[in-house]
């Protein structure tokens, strides 16, 4: 019976050292894909993303900051705070 135990642990062990050898080559795969060192992307292509992400900083910039206006943001459902109670002494 404690050999069946045994060797059920190498199996799975074996199992969980297989599945993360296949995540990290995806993970390896993927960054050549998204840009990675051994990116197939050619020079238009990284041009054109220079390209749109400073179109999006500058509208960016023009956006007006509305968190600066009200950094409250349950203040629409909150009522309002009473007005202090004068002391009747």
């Amino acid at each position: 019976m404690g050999d069946r135990h045994v060797m059920r642990k190498i199996i799975y062990a074996t199992v969980i050292v297989i599945l993360t050898m296949g995540t990290a080559s995806a993970q390896a795969d993927l960054k050549d894909i998204q840009g990675g060192e051994n990116s197939m992307r050619d020079v238009q292509e990284k041009k054109n993303d220079r390209d749109i992400d400073r179109a999006y900083q500058s509208t960016m910039k023009r956006v007006p900051d509305k968190e600066k206006k009200n950094s409250d943001p349950w203040g629409d459902v909150r009522p309002t705070p009473p007005a202090a109670a004068k002391d009747k002494q």
